[in-house]
């Protein structure tokens, strides 16, 4: 297994900053979570819904998670506005740290602007400068804008689908890195 070095902390572009999750992001991330299509929810808390302490629970866990992987979900904010948006990063789901699985989610005020190609994009490029050579992504079968979002940072399908009747397809994206910078 090739050791890859560990994903920056920080990521910037020329209209976000990339950065780790504070727990003052809890709220924010649970307007998120509440947004979402039905069909993506994870059922978390006693209500199915998460509470704001459900959420800092998970923001300590992803901050451990980062430590002993090296690899880490940021939160995303624009540079001007310094306000939360949502999140982009890698996660170690169903592949290695060295083959993480890029994820990212924006709050729908944002939808549309480009935000979530731009850090996808500046995902992509500092796991390719860290040495890693492929990246994951599942998605759903019905989430067109984040196959076209996929499809512009290098991501095709792998031939890959998880079949699901209740929540859709997933398709199994893979992109190379050597290929895509």
């Amino acid at each position: 297994m090739v050791q890859c070095a560990p994903m920056p902390e920080w990521l910037t572009t020329d209209r976000l900053c990339l950065r780790p999750w504070i727990e003052a992001d809890a709220p924010h991330y649970r307007q998120l979570w509440l947004e979402r299509d039905p069909r993506s929810r994870r059922v978390i808390g006693p209500d199915g819904r998460p509470t704001v302490e459900d959420l800092c629970d998970n923001i300590r866990s992803q901050l451990l998670r980062t430590a002993s992987t090296g690899i880490a979900l940021m939160a995303v904010e624009r540079r001007e506005e310094k306000d939360f948006i949502g999140y982009c990063g890698l996660i170690g789901r169903a592949a290695s740290p060295d083959e993480p699985e890029l994820a990212y989610e924006l709050l729908r005020k944002t939808h549309g602007n480009g935000y979530a190609t731009e850090a996808a994009h500046a995902v992509r490029d500092a796991a390719a400068a860290s040495g890693r050579s492929r990246l994951w992504a599942g998605v759903r079968a019905w989430n067109t804008a984040s196959l076209r979002v996929l499809g512009k940072i290098g991501f095709v399908p792998s031939g890959r689908v998880e079949h699901d009747l209740e929540r859709g397809d997933t398709i199994l994206m893979m992109c190379r890195l050597a290929e895509a910078s």
